[in-house]
């Protein structure tokens, strides 16, 4: 039958107009498509017909059944197929995507029946996952550089299910800044409890990737923390979270004294004095000490810990990096990212389940991608042997 351009287009509008008609254009036309490029295979590969299978396919609000037609000797694949597979995996880079944003693997299955038409089990959204979990593998055990300027290590808990039961567990995080300037996450790793003898595990492994320097590690306060980090790369200055000592200080003391040892601590911690040294820091903290051990024992008793004084190792670099030294701010940022993603989900199902979400936001941070602004100072990274400073730029 011989139709004009007018009478398909006639037809065509017709049955778009009809219910589910959209879908039923695109069924006839992805077939007859199929059919025609068989066709031609088999009179150019004098081959014969050989039948249909099933496949599906994403319509408008629902999923197409298509009869893919085959050839007697298998060798007939038609190149709308390839168009397919290639819609399924950006189906599946979208999943991950929904899902890594902080949507549930239901939430995820009701979004792909409500636009595709096609609804998924949990089970079968996770199953979508699988070649984020091989990317995300292979990324947890790159290679690493042999020189790092910087590394901060921070550890989050997450509620994840081990066995019967459920608890919050420890996920430890390296984030290294490059001698290119730019952050790089370099390691989660997962520990139901966070302790000095884990951060040595955690550390040893990126030894293991090839890392052979570090010119400063900053940690919080945790006990021991700096005996684990000297234990991997011996000598490797260390500062200890400046914040996390303040908001402790200052939860030592009654409401009525929290503002007045907020400003003495505002005042011990400075960043922008260039002529500032870890000794004038120290002989602050020590005065600052001093002033509140009548009322605050604990407070008096930390100028005789000389554990103190790496609390004030930042001073030893040039005043204009400073801010970013003297804290883990940027790791809790990021620490801050992995909750926005899991607290939709309430305890997940595992470890590896945790790792995925977390190692997939840590990947495609793009603010790491920028060069760190006013670190152009490298060299104030690399120590003496002697006093552990740095070089003056």
């Amino acid at each position: 039958m011989q139709l004009s351009t007018q009478q398909i287009t006639e037809v065509l509008t017709t049955l778009g107009q009809s219910e589910d008609g959209y879908n039923t254009i695109l069924k006839i036309a992805f077939e007859s498509m199929m059919l025609a490029e068989r066709t031609a295979h088999n009179q150019e590969r004098t081959d014969l017909s050989n039948g249909y299978r099933r496949r599906k396919a994403f319509g408008q609000g629902k999923a197409l059944e298509l009869r893919v037609p085959r050839s007697r000797s298998g060798q007939f694949y038609p190149l709308l197929l390839g168009l397919l597979r290639n819609q399924e995996e950006e189906s599946r880079q979208m999943a991950f995507e929904l899902y890594g944003a902080g949507l549930t693997t239901t939430q995820v299955g009701d979004l792909f029946e409500k636009f595709y038409g096609q609804g998924y089990s949990k089970s079968s959204v996770s199953r979508m996952f699988e070649d984020a979990r091989g990317e995300v593998k292979v990324w947890l055990e790159r290679p690493l550089e042999c020189y790092y300027p910087v590394l901060y290590i921070d550890a989050t808990f997450i509620a994840t299910r081990r066995g019967d039961g459920v608890s919050k567990e420890a996920y430890y995080t390296i984030l290294a800044i490059k001698a290119d300037r730019t952050r790089e996450v370099l390691a989660i790793v997962n520990t139901p409890t966070e302790s000095a003898t884990g951060w040595a595990e955690a550390l040893g492994g990126l030894r293991r990737r090839g890392v052979e320097e570090v010119g400063l590690v900053v940690s919080d306060g945790l006990a021991a923390i700096e005996d684990a980090v000297a234990g991997v790369w011996g000598g490797v200055s260390h500062q200890l979270c400046a914040i996390h000592l303040q908001r402790g200080c200052i939860n030592k003391v009654k409401p009525a004294d929290k503002g007045a040892v907020a400003a003495g601590l505002k005042e011990v911690f400075v960043t922008g004095d260039p002529g500032d040294s870890p000794l004038k820091g120290w002989n602050r903290f020590s005065r600052f000490c001093d002033q509140w051990k009548g009322k605050y024992p604990s407070i008096g008793r930390m100028a005789a810990n000389e554990r103190y004084r790496h609390y004030f190792t930042y001073l030893q670099y040039d005043y204009r990096v400073r801010p970013m030294l003297y804290s883990t701010n940027w790791i809790e940022r990021l620490n801050r990212d992995y909750k926005r993603t899991t607290r939709m989900r309430g305890a997940l199902p595992d470890s590896q389940s945790t790792l995925l979400l977390l190692g997939h936001v840590a990947m495609t941070r793009k603010a790491y991608w920028r060069k760190v602004p006013k670190l152009d100072y490298e060299q104030q990274f690399r120590w003496e042997s002697e006093i552990g400073s740095a070089l003056s730029t």
